[in-house]
């Protein structure tokens, strides 16, 4: 429920503070006073857009704030799926700036529009007199079964696994796509794959073979370099072989003189060994290097090869090339199977939808047995109000297939909500054929059956706060005084703000609050004061016979009021 209500800087409001009763509260005040004002700063906080020309000073931020008692509504799951600390107290503020910037926080946290206004559905329902619009709504008329029916649990199974089973369907639709596309591309793919592997690519052919290349193309001068190098060290009296022994020879005959002669001694015949080697295998290199015009052929061939597919597939390696290769097989798998996938899917499919039959079924069968009692308390609540001769009929249909999912011409259509058409036909007056509710209903007569609907739909909804923005607009006498009975009845289940201007709905409420305009200074404000008893009768006098009512209409209001006083 609401427990208070502070408004600073909203249009004709500068600072306001309301708090709240549990059951009926009543707000009263001349047009233009300000009390739709105060619902508009409301709404706010409810997640509606705001405009900055509404500011009462465009120096100033406006500033909203609600506090709710929200315990017992089962709301937890809402504030850890936006990850918002739950609070039994709940504060929802909002803030607007004068260039029209917004905030919006719950308990202090920031939270977007979105998330604001959900839990605002949650905590409130708001129902001016030009609500009655929403009761020809064909959602808001199986809202009305849904609630009567009491199948919340059953209704949320069903829309979770209809969400999961449309994406199926797109799913299915789009691996068909996929797969006629594909069996089309099937044979070009498998050219293309057939070539690269018929290349018999690896990842480090194309190096390996360009270095072959290059020393093939260069085999003489390597082999010329190769040998004068041989020769250098190995052949003739000159070689440098031939002269490092006989460098060891003289270190030889002096290591009996010097210790670190003969060190330097066994280092030089180490390194001739060495060179020994080198010298070999510079020879045996030398010995195979050839000029080889058969392989010279075989290699530029093959390199053709690699770099006309690289040019093909415009990459520049033949590890990109292998890429590719791996990447046809994948499609020419994918293309192979998909008739396969598409099987399987198909088959899940007719699987969820037998599932999604079933629960629909049930919820048409729970719909049905809630028609007739809502039939029956709607009527009777309008009789109380005036309205005996009017008749109601609640018409069911399975949905059509325009904007349905059905999986041939004689299956069942499934939408959201279940396999249900719902709409309501409504006649006021006896004698009257039925028809939709705007076309036969006027505008008192549409608030009148506007509200038992809402007061049936109390009964069976957790929800903390109904507010009547002016709903008994159209209605007098007797009528006013058993609308005020029905709203003082709601009240017993759930908290009721109230805006009226009969004094017999007035008299009804708990508590009662007067919104008036402040003249006293250079700038008119919108006030609000909650009435003691005495204010009361004399605000509910004023009511009835205007400004300065007399002794007789004291003596109404103190009866209206049950106070003889």
């Amino acid at each position: 429920m609401l427990q208070k209500l502070t408004i600073n800087n909203y249009a004709l409001i500068d600072n306001l503070e309301i708090s709240f009763g549990q059951r009926l509260n009543i707000l009263t005040g001349e047009t233009g006073a300000g009390k739709s004002i105060i619902l508009g700063a409301l709404s706010l906080i409810l997640g509606q857009r705001a405009e900055s020309r509404y500011f009462f000073n465009q120096q100033k931020k406006c500033v909203i704030e609600g506090l709710f008692k929200i315990d017992g509504f089962h709301l937890k799951s809402f504030f850890e799926d936006n990850d918002l600390d739950y609070e039994a107290e709940t504060v929802l503020r909002r803030e607007i700036s004068a260039d029209g910037k917004s905030r919006a926080f719950v308990n202090d946290t920031p939270v977007n529009l979105t998330a604001l206004k959900q839990l605002g559905e949650k905590l409130i329902d708001i129902h001016s007199q030009h609500a009655t619009l929403e009761i020809n709504d064909p959602e808001f008329q199986l809202l009305v079964v849904d609630s009567v029916a009491k199948h919340a649990d059953l209704l949320n199974d069903y829309q979770s696994k209809f969400k999961a089973y449309r994406k199926s369907v797109t799913r299915l639709n789009e691996l068909i796509a996929d797969s006629e596309k594909a069996k089309t591309d099937l044979d070009y793919f498998q050219f293309q794959f057939d070539e690269l592997e018929k290349a018999a690519l690896h990842p480090d052919e194309q190096e390996l073979l360009e270095r072959e290349l290059y020393a093939l193309n260069n085999a003489e001068e390597i082999k010329r370099n190769l040998f004068g190098a041989y020769h250098l060290m190995q052949e003739g009296e000159a070689s440098a072989l031939v002269q490092l022994k006989e460098a060891g020879l003289q270190l030889g005959n002096l290591e009996k003189f010097d210790t670190q002669i003969g060190e330097l001694h066994q280092r030089l015949s180490s390194t001739i060994i060495e060179l020994k080697d080198i010298a070999a295998e510079i020879e045996i290199i030398e010995q195979r290097t050839q000029t080889n015009e058969v392989r010279v052929e075989e290699i530029n061939t093959r390199l053709s090869l690699i770099y006309s597919l690289q040019k093909k597939h415009r990459v520049n390696t033949n590890a990109e090339l292998l890429a590719i290769q791996d990447d046809l097989s994948d499609k020419i798998q994918k293309v192979l199977f998909s008739d396969e996938a598409v099987e399987q899917l198909q088959k899940q499919l007719t699987a969820d939808r037998a599932e999604l039959e079933k629960l629909a079924a049930q919820l048409t069968a729970n719909r049905l047995k809630a028609i007739p009692a809502i039939e029956k308390q709607v009527l009777a609540t309008l009789s109380e109000m005036g309205m005996s001769n009017s008749a109601l009929k609640i018409e069911h249909a399975p949905l059509p297939p325009k904007g349905g999912v059905s999986e041939s011409a004689n299956s069942l259509t499934l939408d959201k909500t279940g396999a249900d058409h719902i709409k309501f036909l409504f006649s006021a007056n006896k004698g009257h054929a039925l028809a939709e509710m705007s076309k036969v209903a006027s505008g008192g007569e549409l608030s009148r059956l506007m509200l038992s609907i809402k007061s049936l739909i109390a009964q069976y909804t957790a929800l903390p706060t109904i507010i009547f923005d002016e709903i008994d607009t159209g209605v007098s006498g007797e009528v006013a005084n058993k609308v005020g009975q029905i709203m003082e009845h709601l009240a017993n289940n759930l908290q009721v703000i109230t805006i009226t201007h009969l004094p017999q709905i007035a008299s009804k409420g708990q508590n009662h609050y007067f919104v008036y305009k402040d003249d006293s200074a250079a700038i008119t404000y919108t006030r609000i004061k909650q009435l003691d008893q005495p204010e009361r009768v004399l605000e509910i006098a004023k009511m009835l016979s205007g400004d300065k009512p007399g002794e007789s209409a004291l003596q109404n209001a103190r009866e209206l009021l049950g106070s003889l006083q």
